[in-house]
């Protein structure tokens, strides 16, 4: 419950974690005066300095948000603040689920969703990528996240395929 405000915290986080007025003063408008960034590594950056706080990190990645002109900000009641987005706006952080039954894939922001196998796509450095939140925003697999699917992916024909639910989605190479 936002302090502020008397209503649930939108990030679903304690009061104390959430956006007040204090904290506004305190945390948020002095961590604004940085340089906020999203690096490929999956980590919040300001300036050059990760935000080793998981649960502020986790509370940006939840308050992402795109602007009409195309730019990233953390918005967060009525303040924004905006960021740079390395690579990707969300990562891949673990995958579950199997082969038979499909995948399910859980991203920075602790939301969920279902793996799109076609999707997939290889970039740079060999880095794994799918689409996520409605296939809207691209997302880089981390490296266990990545190691936990790769089990699923077989070489045939000279290329790759990831085996989900009886049908074979071919991994291609990212277009970026």
């Amino acid at each position: 419950m936002c302090a502020t405000t008397k209503t649930p915290c939108r990030a679903g986080l304690p009061w104390a974690l959430c956006y007040t007025a204090g904290m506004a003063q305190a945390g948020f408008w002095a961590i604004s005066s940085g340089k906020i960034s999203f690096r490929a590594d999956g980590r919040w950056y300001n300036d050059d300095e990760p935000i080793n706080n998981t649960r502020i990190a986790k509370l940006f990645s939840k308050c992402l948000r795109q602007a009409d002109d195309g730019r990233w900000q953390i918005a967060m009641a009525d303040e924004r603040a905006f960021v740079e987005i390395q690579d990707t706006p969300w990562v891949v952080t673990s995958v579950s689920g199997d082969a038979a039954r499909g995948f399910t894939v859980r991203l920075n922001d602790d939301s969920e969703e279902p793996l799109d196998a076609s999707s997939l796509t290889v970039g740079e450095a060999n880095v794994l990528y799918t689409r996520v939140k409605d296939g809207r925003y691209p997302a880089r697999f981390l490296r266990p996240a990545y190691y936990q699917l790769a089990p699923a992916i077989a070489e045939r024909g000279g290329r790759f395929v990831l085996t989900t639910a009886g049908r074979d989605h071919e991994i291609r190479t990212a277009s970026r």
